[in-house]
């Protein structure tokens, strides 16, 4: 089963999520968590996911991060 795509994503795509991440103001706390999460090499589920972090929760579809919400803005898909 493949896992979420950290590296080699598409060049619009990459720069989408620094951008939010950079809008959203996500802590440097929450972007650790996030950091120790991708390196456990989740599987990366069939269609919409999204994992809640402390300011901060993680969108995305298939085998790629897609987009940062913020804490109370609703997510679609299956919760990690």
């Amino acid at each position: 089963m493949p896992t979420i795509e950290w590296t080699d994503l598409p060049e619009a795509l990459r720069k989408h999520l620094f951008l939010r991440a950079a809008e959203r103001k996500i802590s440097g706390e929450d972007l650790l968590e996030l950091k120790a999460w991708r390196e456990s090499e989740l599987a990366a589920p069939d269609g919409l996911w999204h994992k809640a972090f402390g300011s901060f929760k993680l969108g995305g579809e298939g085998r790629y991060p897609k987009t940062f919400l913020l804490r109370g803005q609703p997510a679609k898909g299956t919760r990690l």
